[in-house]
């Protein structure tokens, strides 16, 4: 019925109208279709189009684009540029890789969390033990290479790379000696009766079984070792968005402190004004320079008044790893959720009159609205609705930097940061004492701290470079109870690294000493330590690929 009531408002498109349309639609003749015309300008002046005319989009195509090659950089420079409406450079996107740039550049970037996402090349699975025409890989910052520190940074970073290097391999017979193989064939450690992978007689399952243990202890290694490493380490990051989020992120990128990121500024611009020219003009044009020059102006304002108001405070040298700051009292946070959680069901009701009732009503019953609300979870990806975004949590976390970089990743909050230091210490793996390579470690903190010391006393942006990711690093986050179920169960998960595995336990512990009702619909958090935490997840991944693979002739 459906589908002849919308068939009789369709367009009545002639054969040449439809040849026309074959190679810029996915359909001329159904009321739902895809646009496939080549031009990424054209697809989004369409989108924009659309809605400021009564016509269908396939008419607008005919009527104004199909004979005009130029209609879509004109429909842009008047709705864009003339008129200022910011929302319509959405309909542009571009997905770009950014290589070979330090971690301080690729967390700059990242910290654009509305519009752009990102997938960056992982410590876990890739060493940065070769070298590339002699060097390591490391960043190695203009402003730096031309002051009286360049040796002190170059031996230092130099140093860090070798130390890491050189402990791969002994970081591994470490971890298989403490770890054998042995301990990992078998789901029942104790009867040891039901293999990993069945018959293990099989050469095959033989094979799949060490193909795990080894991925599994190389990832665990690197892990480790990753510690030692420093900001200034190069990465490869690829990046989705749209117009409108990537005009934001250049015209930042050009204020920036950073010649790295000055740099990568003006490459980003050129490449985008290659395949979304019209959405990104602004980002360096008069408008884009005046928005440029106020992030400026109040950085260094900020800066002077930071300087002045805050010097006289103590640098807490060993602080707490997770500090929970503002939250709300159990009660209000419990009748905020409750009725936010009423009111989608609630037709005609107000939420001022449901929170008043929820307020009057027996505890029972309030808790009962709340624990249905997450009665039928199955699992983590099951996430509870908008409701829990009514109460929000303010944590200080004091972390090291290489876990800061995953927790970094969670979009659906605010976190605001410092600027990389050696004030605050290091953290030192167990892995690292017990296996005897504390002293290479060591060494390499001390060196890192020094350099980064002399570096920063005129150049303290520069010099995070010099910092090892082992170095705690200060920052906030001000998140909802949704987005705390999600990133939770998904960082305590077994394979999760053990760093922020904790971090994210001790965060648990705190809201459900304050809000245990509201916790316990977080039924997939998993409180357990690992020794080989991927060893499960390498596993499950080892017996898919051979469930595609075809049998051995």
């Amino acid at each position: 019925m459906t589908s002849e009531i919308s068939n009789n408002f369709h367009d009545n498109f002639t054969d040449e109208e439809k040849s026309i349309l074959k190679s810029h639609f996915s359909n001329s003749d159904r009321a739902v279709f895809a646009i496939t015309t080549p031009r990424q300008v054209d697809r989004g002046a369409l989108m924009s189009r659309y809605s400021r005319t009564d016509k269908t989009m396939r008419r607008i195509f005919l009527n104004e684009f199909a004979n005009n090659s130029k209609r879509g950089e004109e429909f842009y420079q008047k709705i864009l540029l003339e008129y200022g409406d910011d929302s319509v450079a959405e309909l542009g996107e571009a997905q770009v890789a950014v290589e070979w740039i330090s971690n301080i550049a690729a967390k700059k970037i990242e910290d654009h969390r509305i519009g752009l996402s990102y997938l960056e090349k992982s410590s876990r699975y890739v060493a940065y033990d070769r070298k590339v025409n002699g060097r390591y890989k490391y960043h190695r910052e203009e402003k730096v290479m031309a002051s009286p520190y360049a040796d002190q940074y170059i031996q230092t970073c130099d140093y860090a790379f070798d130390t890491y290097s050189k402990n791969i391999q002994p970081m591994q017979k470490f971890i298989k000696e403490i770890k054998p193989i042995e301990d990992f064939l078998f789901f029942d450690s104790l009867s040891k009766q039901e293999v990993l992978f069945g018959n293990l007689n099989s050469s095959t399952d033989i094979e799949s079984a060490r193909r795990v243990y080894e991925s599994t202890i190389k990832a665990k290694t690197l892990d480790v070792l990753r510690s030692i490493l420093p900001a200034s380490t190069l990465t490869n990051l690829g990046i989705t968005g749209n117009g409108r989020a990537f005009e934001y992120l250049l015209s930042t990128m050009f204020a920036s402190d950073l010649a790295e990121i000055k740099l990568l500024a003006g490459q980003l611009y050129a490449e985008l004004d290659i395949i979304i020219p019209a959405f990104i003009k602004r980002a360096n044009d008069k408008y884009g320079q005046s928005l440029q020059r106020y992030i400026i102006d109040t950085k260094k304002a900020i800066s002077v008044i930071a300087q002045q108001s805050l010097t006289g405070i103590e640098i807490d040298s060993s602080p707490q790893n997770v500090k929970l700051l503002n939250y709300e009292d159990n009660f209000e946070a419990e009748v905020k959720v409750a009725s936010a959680i009423l009111y989608n069901s609630a037709v005609g009701h107000s939420l001022e009159k449901i929170i008043h009732y929820i307020k009057s009503a027996p505890e029972h019953e309030r808790h009962k609205v709340i624990q249905t609300f997450t009665k039928f979870r199955n699992n983590r990806r099951q996430r509870p609705g908008r409701a829990f975004e009514m109460t929000q949590y303010t944590f200080e976390l004091f972390t090291n930097f290489g876990m800061f970089r995953d927790l970094h990743r969670h979009r659906i909050l605010t976190m605001e940061r410092q600027l990389l230091s050696t004030k605050h210490g290091y953290d030192i793996p167990k892995e690292i004492t017990d296996s005897g390579m504390e002293k290479d470690y060591k060494d390499c903190m001390y060196l890192s701290s020094n350099t980064y010391q002399n570096i920063a006393k005129t150049m303290p942006v520069e010099a995070q470079y010099a910092v090892n990711f082992a170095y705690k690093y200060p920052y906030f986050i001000k998140i909802n109870l949704r987005e705390l179920y999600h990133v939770i169960e998904l960082r305590t998960t077994a394979q999760g690294h053990p760093d922020y595995r904790y971090i994210c336990q001790q965060i648990f512990k705190k809201i459900n000493e304050i809000h245990p009702l509201l916790m316990k619909g977080m039924k997939f958090v998993d409180m357990n330590q690992y020794e080989l935490g991927r060893f499960d997840t390498e596993k499950r991944k080892e017996l898919k690929r051979r469930e595609v693979l075809p049998p051995k002739k």
